[in-house]
């Protein structure tokens, strides 16, 4: 799977603020990190590519909140290499053509799809 590079993420964020008809994709409001809404089919969507920098090493769990947001914030940083961006896959609607970051969430008894749109103004390039 192809890995996406911050400057392709933003080009990818800038083309989906672009699009303006609405779709299926947009009708519940994605702005923060939530579980997959039952109006969404993944069907509708093609995998672009990754934010996983290598598949073999364990990614950090630390989140990217320097003004005190949190993971389900709308106005949280989109940070590549903080978690949950660091195990994203960045998502295409084949309707519109809006960007999407999504992963799976893996908890103790359960696995959840979770989602949430690609915002250019989110954006930060930041190191760990």
């Amino acid at each position: 799977m192809l890995k996406i590079e911050y400057k392709q993420l933003m080009d990818l964020a800038l083309a989906s603020q672009d699009i303006s008809g609405a779709c299926t994709c947009n009708q519940v409001p994605l702005a923060a990190w939530q579980a997959l809404p039952m109006t969404l089919e993944l069907d509708h969507f093609d995998e672009v590519g990754t934010l996983v920098d290598d598949p073999y090493d364990e990614p950090t769990f630390a989140e990217y909140h320097p003004n005190g947001t949190r993971y389900d914030s709308p106005d949280a940083p989109i940070a590549p290499r903080y978690y949950p961006c660091n195990i994203s896959q960045v998502a295409r609607c084949r309707d519109c053509g809006r960007h999407y970051l999504r992963y799976n969430e893996a908890g103790g008894y359960f696995t959840e799809l979770r989602i949430r749109a690609l915002q250019p103004g989110l954006l930060v390039d930041v190191a760990l």
